[in-house]
């Protein structure tokens, strides 16, 4: 009976830590994706803002952010209080909710946006992302109980 009080005043935190994780995670993603687009195009990697860039760029943009993603998703589940696979793909969800969000409004907005290969494929790829991401912490976990 003791163990289910304790357990009811933890809730609060518990929830808590659970958002901060994600938070954590998706924040880092954000940054970083945003830190490397602007390098891109101060080194002139990427053309200037808003005009037309080669497919081959986009395929560049959508590897680093792959690995932004699976870095964040790592680090939700790292943070997670509890079930890490379940806040990396929570994390992946709320991707794949922000990638459609941008794949709608960008659609047929002109080229300098992008192929619609792009929007897409960040899509598709938000729940494997995080999927891996969370794998990762799992098998870290399983490794120290070995």
């Amino acid at each position: 009976m003791e163990s289910d009080a304790l357990n009811l005043t933890n809730q609060p935190r518990h929830i808590l830590r659970s958002i901060g994780a994600v938070v954590a995670g998706l924040v880092f993603i954000v940054i970083l994706s945003t830190l490397a687009d602007v390098l891109m195009h101060a080194l002139g990697i990427f053309p200037p803002w808003f005009q037309y860039m080669p497919d081959s760029l986009f395929l560049l943009a959508t590897a680093y952010r792959s690995v932004f993603s699976i870095l964040g998703c790592y680090i939700t589940a790292r943070l997670a209080p509890n079930r890490p696979m379940l806040h990396a793909l929570i994390l992946g969800a709320i991707g794949v909710v922000l990638s459609i969000a941008g794949a709608a409004g960008t659609w047929n907005r002109g080229r300098e946006f992008g192929p619609k290969w792009y929007p897409i494929a960040l899509v598709i790829l938000s729940l494997p992302l995080a999927w891996l991401g969370g794998k990762i912490r799992i098998m870290e976990l399983r490794t120290k109980q070995e």
